[in-house]
């Protein structure tokens, strides 16, 4: 069935911030109820009030929007694999960290705390910092999505 493949399109569903996953399971339901034709259901963090359905049934999403609250409507028009890619691969959670970055750790046991990048290792995507407050400066490895980039300067501190 490779020219089925092929007519699969991707779709954008407007929904309420914040509400994406719960939209997408309750759309999941909907095509599993009514034994649709969805590839593929997709809500990425970095794109806020929408979600992408792959799809060969537009009507089917369109009527899955008319019972779902926090669905708005279907986004004229459809994408394509290539457009939406970049979605699909997961990115470091390191990236645009850098030594001497002021953080802030917005988890974990010294949440709340700024602290100061020392070493960054991307391939366990963590990274070592020094907290301000501390009276004597010892290094702490945390996870990098454990920390908010505050300043990218370096500072003398």
């Amino acid at each position: 069935m490779e020219e089925d493949t092929n007519e699969a399109e991707i779709y954008a569903v407007k929904t309420t911030v914040n509400q994406e996953r719960t939209v997408a399971k309750m759309i999941e339901a909907f095509v599993k109820r009514r034994k649709g034709d969805v590839r593929a259901i997709l809500a990425p963090d970095e794109l806020k009030g929408y979600i992408l359905i792959e799809t060969t049934d537009p009507d089917l999403i369109d009527q899955a929007i008319q019972s779902i609250p926090y669905a708005r409507s279907r986004v004229p028009g459809s994408s394509s694999l290539a457009e939406v890619e970049h979605f699909l691969t997961p990115k470091p959670t390191v990236t645009g960290i850098e030594e001497g970055c002021i953080v802030e750790l917005i988890s974990g046991p010294f949440k709340g705390e700024r602290a100061i990048v020392k070493r960054v290792d991307t391939v366990h995507e963590e990274i070592t910092i020094e907290l301000f407050e501390a009276v004597v400066p010892i290094p702490v490895t945390v996870r990098g999505d454990s920390v908010r980039i505050l300043s990218k300067e370096e500072s003398n501190v």
